[in-house]
């Protein structure tokens, strides 16, 4: 792939084009256990063993040194030593140190990760009054969005989802139109009831929305699954 980063999955790969494109916000989003966090960590992996540097900002604490060991057990060392963890444990946190972004970002860095820009964020909700607490939201996609687009690099956001009760949609994304707009591509994470998983593209600058993938997480990352009739039910 030319313009852009490969994500570690020859199914998303493919589902991709090739995979994240430089330049612009990705955001993953899917309920809890669909898999958002190891679409990222593995694009963190795939990027960091070509010996460029990742910025991963993880607020939910799903980062496991296992799970990565697992992904790139000959070279889990040279992983790491590429792999910047940023870890807030507060909103405040969390819009410092995106707003400290542009000084720590360079030539070497191939790839910022916030897994996720949500989870801290909606605990603030119930905290504060939600229109400043939107604002700072705002102000930190500002920031993703002009490193993005200055140092032409991808960032790759994950958020939640929780259910509406609307016909049209069965769920909206955590951060609502703020993450939606401030996207240039979106994935939709769906879990099937026979515990694979469903990739959507629900937006981009390029390919059709709905068009979609199916795989399963292995040790190894994320493995190609063909549905069959019933698999929707359960039975593959």
């Amino acid at each position: 792939m030319g313009d852009g980063i490969r994500t570690g999955s020859d199914a998303l790969d493919e589902l991709l084009d090739g995979g994240y494109e430089n330049g612009i916000i990705t955001t993953v989003y899917g309920p809890s256990g669909a898999g958002k966090t190891n679409l990222v960590l593995l694009a963190a992996v795939t990027v960091a063993q070509q010996g460029k540097k990742v910025i991963y900002i993880d607020t939910e604490g799903g980062y496991s040194i296992e799970r990565l060991k697992q992904l790139c057990a000959s070279d889990h060392e040279k992983v790491l030593g590429n792999i910047i963890f940023v870890q807030p444990t507060t909103y405040k946190d969390q819009l410092e140190a995106i707003t400290k972004l542009p000084k720590l970002v360079n030539e070497k860095i191939g790839l910022i990760v916030i897994d996720s820009i949500a989870m801290l964020y909606r605990l603030e909700l119930a905290a504060r009054e939600p229109g400043e607490v939107n604002r700072e939201l705002g102000l930190q996609l500002s920031y993703l969005t002009q490193i993005a687009r200055g140092k032409g690099i991808p960032v790759l956001v994950t958020t939640q989802v929780y259910s509406l009760f609307d016909e049209r949609e069965k769920v909206a994304l955590s951060g609502g139109d703020l993450v939606r707009y401030g996207s240039k591509c979106l994935i939709e994470l769906q879990t099937l009831r026979s515990g694979k998983r469903r990739a959507i593209i629900r937006k981009h600058r390029h390919l059709p929305e709905e068009r979609d993938t199916y795989f399963e997480i292995v040790n190894e990352g994320l493995r190609r699954f063909t549905p069959g009739k019933f698999s929707l039910f359960g039975k593959d």
